[in-house]
């Protein structure tokens, strides 16, 4: 099974709000970077869907579903520019970053779109 049927597959078994947010961001991510590759990595007994995964020459992030929020981490968020703010949680850390969603919460898709080109760039400099 390819990887896009993979993350498909991972998306259809949350069948809640997670998996709705895990759905657009997905697509916010294709529209910004079209040439994205997508994976799913970190596949283990306690979480058999794992976990999906999007590079463009190096780790961009990843989306997690949590019970109460949907997290992002941007593999190099510290060293990327925020001017919109999206990024939430993981400051304790120096090298990532990361976007934490809560049911009922919206997010900045065009923000967010220019975030994904930003950490794409992070690894042409």
């Amino acid at each position: 099974m390819d990887n896009a049927t993979r993350i498909d597959k991972l998306l259809a078994a949350k069948s809640d709000w997670r998996g709705q947010v895990l759905a657009e961001v997905r697509a916010l991510i294709k529209a910004a970077l079209p040439e994205v590759v997508e994976e799913v990595k970190w596949v283990k007994p306690t979480n058999p869907g794992g976990v999906p995964v999007w590079s463009l020459g190096g780790l961009l992030c990843t989306g997690e579903c949590y019970k109460a929020k949907v997290k992002l981490t941007f593999a190099h968020g510290a060293a990327l520019a925020d001017p919109a703010g999206l990024f939430n949680a993981g400051f304790d850390g120096k090298v990532r970053r990361a976007i934490d969603i809560t049911e009922g919460e919206a997010l900045d898709g065009d923000a967010f779109k220019a975030l994904m080109q930003e950490a794409a760039a992070f690894y042409r400099r």
